[in-house]
């Protein structure tokens, strides 16, 4: 899929960028009209797999797996996968490599790398180019990268070890070697052994990128808690992001769901206006506000809360299910039959789809008794 326009484009990151700090790649998007945020909500048309996401993985028990789950749900949801390199080109702020002819397919065929290892090394900058048309020296690189994976390495080990270098086209006229006979098969080394390739591209961004570090840090810890069932750690990790970056509404977001998680729902509701006020079309907040207020008896709150919701976003079936439950508790029977035949549109195969469509049926029922 061929990448629009920065112009009304939301990026979302997935990881610490290893190349830019954070900050200064939000000032650039806003500078061309769009939008950087952390994380993935609805409204992310773009999403960029930063390079410090491989070197966390490489220090997990899960490994490489959710980085390899992880795009192709994103390319399910229809958003633009762009790796560190293909971002920053994006926006003007990394030269192009010279023109090039070779497609992804011809890649694959004439390297032997497999697909899913072909998108996940260009995923990760691994390639001269981050996306077809290929060149001649990401073919050497592949091929390369073909021998080493047939070697016993993983695409994450070579992806995680390429970056140590220098520029990935200087590669080309290197041998390298799987570490395994020096007992360390997570590792490339180069010929004969003498030298590891161990780590990723940093650059020197000296003190001015401390604080983005610390906050990428900050950031992915809360995210953890928050993934492993820490509410409340989670909770006062985010609130220390804030404390550093009071604009970033996704923390704000995270924050009150954790918040949400822990019953603190004062607290919760709070953090959700706050993140609405700092982003004021962001979807999920409006939803999970409503669902707050429904939990505790305010149903005019919750209704206009999914109204809002719905306006922001047409194609968000979970809003329209749930004014409809709360049209149907109140009695306005029609307005229920109406949005559940909507959500039907939105979605046909769920479990909720069979509730709307036994919804409908019963206040068809119901009008057919009063018209006899």
């Amino acid at each position: 899929m061929t990448a629009p326009a920065v112009p009304g484009s939301v990026f979302g990151t997935i990881g610490a960028l290893a190349a830019f700090p954070l900050r200064l790649a939000a000032r650039e998007v806003e500078r061309q009209h769009g939008q950087l945020r952390r994380g993935v909500t609805r409204r992310t048309t773009h999403v960029v797999f930063g390079r410090t996401l491989l070197a966390k993985a490489g220090l997990t028990k899960a490994g490489d797996g959710e980085i390899e789950r992880r795009p192709g749900a994103e390319r399910v949801a229809g958003r633009i996968l762009l790796s560190e390199n293909g971002f920053l080109r994006l926006l003007g702020l990394m030269k192009t490599p010279e023109a090039s002819s070779l497609s992804r397919q011809s890649l694959i065929d004439q390297s032997r790398l497999s697909g899913a290892d072909v998108d996940l090394l260009s995923l990760f900058d691994a390639f001269e180019h981050d996306s077809e048309p290929y060149s001649f020296r990401d073919l050497i690189l592949a091929r390369k990268y073909a021998g080493l994976i047939a070697g016993g390495a993983t695409w994450g080990a070579i992806a995680r070890s390429v970056h140590r270098s220098g520029p990935i086209a200087s590669l080309t006229a290197k041998s390298l070697n799987v570490g395994s006979q020096h007992g360390r098969p997570d590792a490339i080394y180069l010929e004969g052994g003498q030298s590891e390739l161990d780590g990723q591209l940093l650059f020197d961004l000296g003190a001015a990128a401390q604080g983005d570090d610390t906050l990428e840090d900050l950031f992915a810890e809360a995210e953890a808690a928050e993934e492993g069932g820490d509410h409340d750690h989670a909770a006062a990790l985010y609130q220390r992001c804030l404390a550093i970056d009071p604009t970033d509404a996704i923390a704000a977001f995270n924050r009150a769901n954790c918040l949400r998680g822990a019953g603190r729902v004062a607290e919760a509701a709070h953090d959700y206006a706050r993140a609405i006020k700092l982003d004021p079309a962001f979807v999920e907040a409006w939803f999970n506000l409503a669902g707050l207020m429904s939990e505790q008896g305010r149903d005019a709150s919750a209704r206009r809360h999914l109204q809002k919701a719905i306006g922001l976003d047409r194609t968000y079936a979970d809003p329209v299910f749930n004014l409809a439950r709360l049209e149907f508790d109140a009695g306005n029977l029609l307005e229920a039959r109406r949005l559940w035949v909507r959500y039907l549109e939105l979605d046909a195969a769920s479990e909720w789809a069979g509730v709307a469509a036994r919804g409908v049926q019963f206040v068809d029922m119901q009008l057919a008794k009063s018209a006899g």
